[in-house]
């Protein structure tokens, strides 16, 4: 059993919502007879997953009479998707403006950042990731620029590989960010290196720039390093989910911190290195509460701080069956140059094989080996490692890119 948080702000929180949580037909009968105390029932529930989530939604979360659409047409709740990375995409709803607000508090958990929107109180963002992060949100289908402006954002791009887009594509969305003028980018990390290496072939700068945040999915050291190079801001980590919100968010020393009144986390099932399950329980969604969530992700916790690990399911095996995360892969590239993108793809009882996009300048001969010699000893592997230079790589059904994955040995690789 995880041992008992110590903020007692989170404690109280979960007293509050429990005693709610008990008249939803999601919760009512794994809560139902518990009497011990609130943070003691918690860990007697079970992990939730995403198929008890859809199971007779929205009634599961809304109880036995609720119904969408009056809350819907009296504006009091917003509807949206998640992308779909670890499965079926699934339906969240939260209280308008929850959004933002959860957001807010994130972003100033970087005190940087929480200056920056002080300075600007009507700051406004450009958003570069895959059309399918969101199903409301993020474009999908062709839209023009005014269609893609909601409140102070501006969506930028429209296609789901960055590496493919024409000089042309890549022009518009450089010049509809210079003319927007935002204080900050809003990237997946993938799409944000691609149109900043294009940039930094044409000298292109964004003035109005004072920081960027990467999240959607794992942003690597590489992607980060291409990001500050070129744009000349503070390039930060913010960590969470449609159905969550953001839940960590990187500080000024470079720590991931956790949004405390967002939600209470959890490593559950945790190997000899702490690295385990991350289990959420929001405490500020009314609409959709979630009680252990398993959010699909590894995490550790080291004194205050956390390291989010990657998917599980993206996690690799060395040879003696330890797990190697995303993370642990992520560290062979921390201190090296000339890699924009990288896939590490490792076929069960078959060959390992690192594919990458070059940065503007391409890692040296030596670099590649030592980068293949470090991945060899994470990975406890006798036979070389397979290295690809790369024009493209493909990413998954959600949009989303891997940045380590492991193919059964009945799969054809792509």
């Amino acid at each position: 059993m995880n041992p008992k948080p110590a903020d007692t702000q989170q404690l109280a929180q979960l007293a509050k919502i429990l005693p709610r949580c008990r008249e939803l037909p999601l919760y009512r009968t794994p809560l139902s007879g518990c009497e011990r105390g609130h943070w003691e029932c918690l860990q007697s529930l079970p992990l939730l997953g995403k198929n008890a989530m859809r199971e007779n939604f929205p009634r599961n979360f809304l109880g036995e009479h609720g119904a969408l659409d009056p809350l819907l047409e009296q504006k009091l709740i917003e509807l949206e998707y998640t992308s779909g990375t670890t499965s079926e995409r699934l339906p969240v709803i939260f209280a308008r403006g929850w959004w933002d607000e959860q957001e807010q508090r994130a972003l100033r958990l970087n005190a940087y950042v929480g200056k920056i929107l002080d300075e600007f109180p009507a700051y406004k963002r450009a958003t570069l990731t895959t059309p399918a992060c969101n199903g409301l949100t993020c474009p999908t289908v062709w839209m023009s620029r005014e269609q893609r402006i909601i409140g102070r954002a501006l969506f930028v791009n429209l296609q789901r590989i960055p590496f493919v887009l024409p000089d042309s594509e890549m022009a518009r969305m450089a010049a509809e960010i210079a003319e927007w003028q935002p204080q900050f980018l809003d990237t997946d990390p993938v799409h944000a290196v691609w149109l900043a290496l294009w940039c930094e072939r044409r000298g292109i700068k964004f003035p109005s720039l004072k920081f960027i945040f990467c999240t959607y999915e794992f942003c690597s050291a590489a992607h980060k390093k291409i990001l500050a190079r070129v744009f000349g801001v503070p390039v930060l980590n913010l960590y969470g989910s449609t159905e969550t919100g953001h839940l960590l968010m990187e500080d000024i020393h470079g720590a991931m911190q956790p949004s405390r009144e967002t939600a209470l986390l959890e490593i559950v099932h945790a190997d000899t290195r702490g690295i385990g399950d991350l289990a959420v329980t929001t405490l500020s969604n009314d609409y959709m509460p979630l009680l252990r969530y398993r959010i699909g992700d590894l995490a550790q916790k080291i004194g205050d701080r956390y390291i989010v690990h990657g998917r599980v399911k993206d996690a690799l095996l060395a040879v003696d069956g330890t797990r190697v995360t995303t993370w642990d892969v992520d560290q062979c590239f921390a201190d090296t140059a000339g890699f924009a993108h990288y896939e590490l793809r490792q076929m069960e009882n078959g060959p390992t094989t690192l594919r990458f996009i070059p940065d503007a300048v391409p890692p040296t001969t030596e670099t590649l080996q030592r980068v293949a010699d470090r991945l060899k000893q994470l990975l406890q592997l006798s036979g070389e490692i397979a290295v690809e230079s790369m024009t493209t790589l493909v990413p998954s059904a959600s949009g989303k890119f891997r940045l380590t994955c492991r193919v059964a040995a009945d799969t054809v690789a792509a």
